[in-house]
C-alpha cells in the first residue's frame, strides 16, 4: 500500500519545498540555512533511532550514504539556493533541475546496467516538452526582465548534477539495511559539510522570524524526513530511472499549487503542458502488474 501511494505523495510533498525553502532563504544564507535545517533533521531522528534500536550500517556501507548525502542534500539544496541568491528567474532553476530524468537516464546505463528503452526515450521527451509548456511563459517573462550570470548557472547545474548522482550512488550502493540508519548517515554527511561551507563563506547570521520558523520546521519535518524517506524506499523497489521520472511532475505539479494559493491564472498552453507530463510518467513508469 505504501508502495502505490508513495509517488503521490513524494511529488506533493517535494513540490512544497521550494516554496518554502524560498521563505527561508530570506532570513539567512544559503550554507547557514542548511546547517540550520540539517542540525534540527538529527536532533529528531537520533533520539527515534536510539529509542527505536535499529542496526546502524557497516563502516563501508556508512560511508557510501554519507556520499550521497553530501549529494542529494548539501551539493543539490545549496546549487538550488545560490542560483536563486545570484538573480536566476525561478522559472529557470525548475527547468533546468526537471531534466533530471533525461541525466539520470543516460548515466543509468554505464552505473547501473538500466538501460532506456525506446518508450522510456518517448517518455523522456514528452515530460520535458510538458515541463517547457508549463514554464514557458514563465520563463520568457522573467527572461526579458533580468539577467543572471555564471554564479547561477554554475549553482543550478552543480544541484542538477548532485542530485542525479546522489540517486544513482544510493540505488548502487545504499540499499540494504535499515533505513532510517542511512537517511542519519546522510544527514550527519550533510550537516558537517553544509557547516563547513558556511563557517567558510557565510557570516552565519539568522534572523529568527515567525516566516523562517515555520518555512524551517515544514522542510525539516515534511521534506527532509517525510519526502527523503519515501524516496529512499521507492529507490530500494523499482528502477532508479523510473524513480527520477515523478521529478518531471514537480514543476507542474507547482504551477497548480501556486494558481490556487496566489490566484495565478493557468494558460491553455500550461494546461496541456501539465497533461503532456503525467502522460509521460505514465509512459515510463507502467502501472502495477505491466512490464
Amino acid at each position: 500500500m505504501l508502495l502505490r501511494v508513495a509517488p503521490f505523495l513524494f511529488v506533493l510533498l517535494w513540490s512544497t519545498g521550494f516554496i518554502a525553502s524560498k521563505i527561508g532563504a530570506d532570513y539567512a544564507e544559503p550554507f547557514t540555512f542548511l546547517t540550520v535545517r540539517f542540525a534540527l533533521v538529527l536532533a529528531l531522528l537520533i533520539p527515534w533511532a536510539v529509542v527505536t534500536g535499529i542496526e546502524w550500517p557497516t563502516t563501508s556501507a556508512a560511508w557510501q550514504a554519507a556520499i550521497t548525502g553530501f549529494l542529494i542534500h548539501t551539493v543539490y539544496l545549496a546549487g538550488v539556493l545560490w542560483a536563486l541568491r545570484a538573480d536566476m528567474p525561478a522559472g529557470i532553476v525548475a527547468i533546468i533541475v526537471s531534466t533530471q530524468p533525461i541525466l539520470t537516464a543516460v548515466l543509468a546505463g554505464p552505473l547501473l546496467g538500466e538501460w532506456p528503452s525506446r518508450r522510456h526515450w518517448l517518455g523522456l521527451g514528452l515530460g520535458l516538452c510538458g515541463v517547457l509548456l508549463v514554464l514557458g511563459p514563465k520563463l520568457s517573462l522573467q527572461t526579458a526582465t533580468g539577467t543572471f550570470g555564471t554564479v547561477a548557472l554554475v549553482s543550478v547545474f552543480a544541484a542538477l548534477l548532485g542530485m542525479t548522482l546522489g540517486t544513482l550512488n544510493q540505488k548502487r550502493h545504499g540499499i540494504s539495511g535499515d533505513l532510517l540508519a542511512v537517511t542519519i548517515c546522510h544527514y550527519i554527511a550533510a550537516f558537517l559539510t553544509a557547516a563547513v561551507a558556511a563557517f567558510a563563506t557565510e557570516k552565519m547570521s539568522v534572523s529568527w522570524t515567525a516566516e523562517f520558523l515555520l518555512a524551517t520546521a515544514w522542510l525539516v519535518i515534511v521534506l527532509s524526513i517525510g519526502a527523503i524517506l519515501l524516496l529512499m524506499v521507492m529507490i530500494r523497489s523499482s528502477a532508479v530511472s523510473r524513480v527520477t521520472s515523478l521529478f518531471y511532475l514537480v514543476p507542474a505539479t507547482t504551477a497548480v499549487m501556486a494558481a490556487a494559493m496566489f490566484d495565478e491564472q493557468l494558460s491553455y498552453l500550461q494546461i496541456a503542458g501539465i497533461t503532456l507530463v503525467m502522460a509521460a510518467v505514465f509512459v515510463i513508469r507502467p502501472m502495477a502488474g505491466r512490464t
